[in-house]
């Protein structure tokens, strides 16, 4: 009985032992995308002190009066220095991020001012009608000290890398990034870079899977290429393994039924089966010397199909599917869920080249993965599950 697709994720993410963590530099972290190991506190408050949110003047009443300038308040500045009474009756010229004397209840924007520029010193100044707190950003406002910046399980993304830098956090612990063994191959494929001839093709597996490894997180421990001799492949199995010691092997083709399913006959220990959709149907899952094996479809759009949704999110990182408007009206598969590609056209998904699992040359354009129920036929701008690539 085949499995659904959400059957089979939930498969593979229970093979996979937790990965161990590591304490890396937070531009490491961010640089690797990496997700927390442990919820990561503030030091202390942000913003660190009241400030300004405009330029503008700083004033302690809020009625429209006019009044006398006082000194500028330069971002950086401390106005205790200028204002060591507080700020009083007069009108502080102050600078978008400085921090507020003692007394202030308002900021009032430069442009609504009269003049609608700062004054010198001593000068007066016509000001408006101010609201209490506008345009004053207050200590901790953002986050205090002690709450949680990001709990574990977080992704360092750049808005959280910046929050780490404003706290004066230089190092975080981090689930350690994945390694994986790609293994690729079979009689008909050429050794890199060897001449291609008559009834073989060239390895266009391994890179890709390689490529995709670097674009979503997951380090490549190294590769292998295999014939169809299963004690061979088992020997360089081994061997690489003892080296590398990678946390999961990656495979594709050599899992369906044939007389030369290497795969299917080297990592014997798991189950070999089919996932109810196209492409990418047959799937692997197995251990070798107690190191999880995934093994993916051999046709190339059914490995990039697979490992989009299999291997990048429980390794490493992707996107989550979102709901996006058809450009045009597709219809699925009975008994089957369809992946086509599809690329986004003014915020709706579109198709792009033909479904077959051969077709690398017309998925290279695809932006996306669009989801077809099996057996639905679903109108241009119905909503539609895609999984950005």
């Amino acid at each position: 009985m085949s499995r659904t697709p959400e059957e089979h994720a939930a498969a593979v993410r229970a093979l996979l032992p937790p990965r161990p963590a590591s304490r890396v530099s937070v531009a490491d972290a961010a640089r690797l995308r990496a997700r927390l190991a442990a919820d990561v506190r503030a030091r202390e408050d942000q913003p660190g002190f009241d400030n300004s949110q405009m330029d503008g003047y700083a004033v302690g009443s809020l009625e429209p009066r006019l009044a006398t300038s006082g000194p500028t308040i330069p971002a950086g500045t401390d106005p205790a220095s200028l204002y060591p009474a507080g700020l009083g009756a007069l009108a502080a010229p102050i600078m978008t991020g400085a921090r507020l004397p003692a007394g202030t209840r308002a900021v009032v924007p430069v442009e609504r001012c009269s003049p609608a520029e700062f004054v010198a010193e001593g000068e007066q100044v016509g000001l408006p009608k101010a609201t209490a707190g506008q345009f004053c950003r207050r200590a901790g406002s953002d986050i205090r000290a002690g709450e949680v910046l990001a709990p574990a399980g977080a992704e360092v993304t750049p808005a959280l890398y910046g929050s780490l830098v404003a706290q004066g956090i230089e190092t975080v612990e981090v689930v350690r990034q994945a390694r994986i063994l790609i293994i690729t191959g079979g009689a008909e494929v050429g050794a890199p870079g060897s001449t291609v001839g008559a009834a073989s093709v060239r390895d266009t597996n391994g890179p890709l899977i390689e490529l995709l490894a670097q674009r979503h997180g997951i380090a490549v421990a190294g590769r292998i290429t295999t014939d169809d001799d299963p004690a061979a492949l088992e020997r360089a199995v081994g061997e690489a393994m003892q080296r590398l010691a990678p946390d999961t092997v990656v495979t594709s083709g050599g899992i369906s039924h044939g007389k030369f399913e290497v795969i299917r006959q080297v990592f014997a220990d798991g189950w070999y089966g089919h996932v109810a959709q196209q492409p990418g149907g047959p799937q692997g899952l197995s251990t070798f010397r107690g190191v999880p094996v995934l093994s993916l479809p051999g046709n190339p759009v059914s490995t990039l199909v697979s490992f989009r949704l299999y291997v990048a999110p429980t390794l490493g990182h992707a996107p989550e599917p979102v709901l996006v408007p058809l450009a045009e009206p597709v219809t699925g598969l009975e008994g089957r869920e369809q992946f086509l590609r599809g690329r986004f056209d003014n915020g709706r998904a579109a198709p792009v080249g033909g479904a077959g699992s051969h077709l690398l040359a017309q998925a290279a354009p695809a932006q996306c993965l669009i989801r077809v129920p099996a057996g639905a036929t679903l109108p241009a701008g119905d909503l539609a599950r895609v999984y950005p690539l």
